[in-house]
């Protein structure tokens, strides 16, 4: 089935950065593997790339292009590769909506320029210990000074991508209490600066997978942020949250869906090269049904990955089928892999092969963004269950 997702931009795109992470990254990342984080000076390299700054307006230093595209194809390029670009996937998928969609044009002036070029990187801050899915009970707050300069931020939070070379942080906290109409009301974003004193930088948290994703804790105390770097009206965070789920679960599904397509490659790579009793394991038929088996769900993730890609570039991707994609590409991700690494054996099981810390990085992917079971619980709720 031919797609028609991608044109010749794209795929220009895709030639030249296929050709930067074999350059780039393909070489050192066994070394950014073992310090579980990609090194500060790479996403200097990324922002000469042009690849914060696609979706980034031209008149702050960006190509102006509304679509995500071109970050599905650094998700196919970055998973065929079995690397990744360490924790700036949340610099563009997750903290750039949020300074389109909110920032002035003054905060868009100090912001953006720098955010294209990789000179300050962004996260977000919004879960905290203790609390996980429930943003609602956030404890993280921010009062308003005295003189209304600046707003005095204090509280923790955990599991941040991106946390450890951060310079600039979304984060969530809470400006007014809950009503009791309302527990989610009081809740707003702020622009930290991370040199700010009295911000801290905790655990850089030892993962599961996703090794070279640099994930923190941060701790405030007392962290004075200036009342123009308030994102956004005060007490609508929780709304703005919600408004770019859709585009955070895309990411995850495409995602997830690249990851399904790579393992497929690279136990194709390994049955047709390995030799068991006297003949290549590709030869067994149990391995070409679990190939072939295989290939047909990553060609149904990809068609429910693409059609998603088009609907979020569109403006019509609704919560019910952002969660249904997610859904089905990170439980067909899940399968993939998992039967990919079967057929290596042994070696599946070793991480100097790719299939490995597959499996490993995938397995967030039905946690994150919302577990597996909330997004079922969102797509009961719009068949009226």
């Amino acid at each position: 089935m031919r797609r028609t997702v991608f044109n010749e931009d794209h795929e220009a795109f895709r030639e030249t950065l296929r050709a930067f992470i074999e350059a780039e990254v393909v070489p050192v990342y066994d070394e950014w593997f073992a310090a579980g984080q990609a090194p500060r000076d790479f996403y200097y390299k990324l922002g000469e790339l042009g690849v914060f700054g696609i979706s980034v307006p031209e008149e702050f230093g960006g190509a102006g292009l509304d679509t995500h595209k071109f970050e599905a194809v650094i998700y196919e390029e970055t998973a065929r590769a079995g690397v990744s670009f360490g924790g700036s996937g949340v610099h563009v998928l997750l903290a750039l909506p949020y300074i389109k969609m909110l920032a002035t044009d003054e905060q868009k002036k100090r912001y953006l320029p720098k955010f294209a070029t990789g000179e300050e990187m962004w996260a977000i801050a919004m879960t905290e210990p203790g609390t996980g899915s429930d943003l609602a009970g956030m404890k993280t707050t921010a009062k308003l000074s005295e003189d209304g300069t600046h707003y005095v931020l204090n509280g923790a939070k955990t599991f941040i991508t991106g946390g450890v070379h951060a310079d600039k942080v979304i984060v969530c906290a809470r400006t007014a209490a809950p009503t009791a109409e309302d527990r989610r009301h009081g809740i707003s974003l702020f622009a930290v600066d991370t040199k700010s004193e009295g911000y801290s930088v905790g655990r850089k948290l030892d993962k599961l997978g996703l090794k070279t994703s640099d994930t923190a804790e941060l701790a405030f105390v007392d962290v004075k942020v200036p009342v123009e770097d308030l994102l956004g009206e005060e007490n609508k965070g929780f709304y703005y949250l919600g408004h770019n789920l859709a585009s955070e679960r895309w990411g995850i599904a495409f995602g997830a869906y690249a990851q399904a397509k790579a393992a497929v490659r690279f136990a194709k790579q390994y049955v047709q090269e390995r030799t068991v009793f006297g003949k290549p394991v590709a030869h067994f038929q149990n391995t070409k049904f679990e190939l072939a088996a295989c290939q047909a769900e990553v060609d149904a993730a990809e068609a429910v990955a693409d059609r998603a890609t088009e609907a979020l570039d569109a403006g019509e991707l609704t919560p019910a089928e952002a969660a249904s994609a997610k859904l089905f590409c990170t439980e067909v991700a899940h399968r993939v892999i998992d039967r990919c690494l079967q057929l290596h054996g042994g070696y599946g099981y070793m991480n100097e092969y790719p299939i490995a810390r597959l499996y490993a990085d995938n397995r967030v992917n039905r946690i994150y963004g919302g577990t597996s079971e909330i997004m079922k619980t969102i797509i009961a709720k719009d068949m009226g269950l």
